[in-house]
């Protein structure tokens, strides 16, 4: 999802075949056989997969035609998900029960097509940081529905940005909004409207990047999630999926914003929390998330 160094060099797994619909099982394995650099353990990913896969595929539908794009595009190209199938299996398992659905992916790469072909006529936007990476990704697949936009926030500020929010009424739980929130430094402003006016089942916080000092790091993706789950004024919870937790600021804002208690499955470098709204928490006054 994010383009850091390794991922433009395609360092990624071959974990790719397991998200197809049943139905083109057949033209997969196909694609597998004839593709000498997959190891032949991988077999067994689809296998594995295709058994908790209804015969109509995710959505209780035929095949879509984003999903048979899908299929051609990772059939025939080296250039795989960062994600492993562990990981990737989280969201897919809850993707499976809501689809379709409202999912928000913060950013935008080799993997924008899958997450799109499993939530078929769904609304799946990305969010990217780079537009000059939105026009290249978008040139190849102009179906994905991608937002070039820009955060206020870098990853050598995390320290300050977590006093800065313990200090600042506009950012407690109770009083925290996003849209205009220029007070506190860690909501995103000025991004696209669709972003503040939809209500999002999922949430995958795979960018921006957080590698480098400069770079704007995912301290506002997190605390803006976190804050969207709880205004949330329909049924159910909002699932967010955190990847990268290795990292200390990852882990440091998902605990501070997202909340162990809320932390449902830890698989890999990925966090999958199910955050209820506001309204169905026992305690959500004061000025701490958790």
């Amino acid at each position: 999802m994010k383009r850091e160094d390794t991922v433009r060099n395609g360092h990624f797994l071959a974990d790719r075949r397991w998200f197809f619909p049943i139905v083109i099982a057949g033209l997969i394995a196909g694609a597998i056989v004839t593709s000498s650099f997959i190891k032949a353990a991988d077999y067994s990913l689809l296998c594995s997969v295709a058994n908790t896969i209804s015969p109509q595929g995710i959505g209780n539908g035929s095949a879509t035609p984003i999903q048979l794009q899908a299929i051609i595009h990772y059939a025939t190209s080296r250039i795989t998900p960062q994600q492993n199938f562990r990981e990737i299996s989280v969201t897919f398992d809850v993707l499976k029960k809501r689809s379709p659905c409202n999912f928000l992916v913060f950013g935008l790469g080799y993997d924008s097509m899958m997450w799109t072909s499993l939530n078929p006529n769904g609304n799946t936007i990305f969010l990217e940081e780079d537009p000059k990476w939105v026009q290249t990704v978008l040139k190849d697949a102009p179906v994905l529905h991608a937002h070039p936009v820009k955060y206020r926030t870098q990853l050598k500020e995390a320290d300050a940005l977590l006093s800065h929010y313990r200090s600042e009424p506009s950012c407690f739980p109770s009083e925290a909004y996003l849209r205009g929130n220029d007070k506190c430094k860690l909501a995103l402003t000025g991004f696209p409207d669709e972003f503040y006016d939809t209500e999002w089942d999922l949430i995958m916080i795979d960018a921006p990047r957080g590698y480098f000092p400069e770079a704007p790091g995912r301290m506002g993706a997190i605390f803006s999630a976190a804050v969207m789950a709880r205004n949330r004024k329909g049924s159910g919870v909002t699932h967010v999926f955190l990847h990268d937790v290795d990292r200390r600021v990852e882990k440091v804002f998902a605990e501070e914003f997202l909340c162990r208690k809320y932390l449902v499955k830890s698989v890999g470098r990925l966090w999958h929390f199910e955050i209820p709204s506001a309204a169905n928490m026992s305690s959500h006054g004061g000025a701490q998330f958790c």
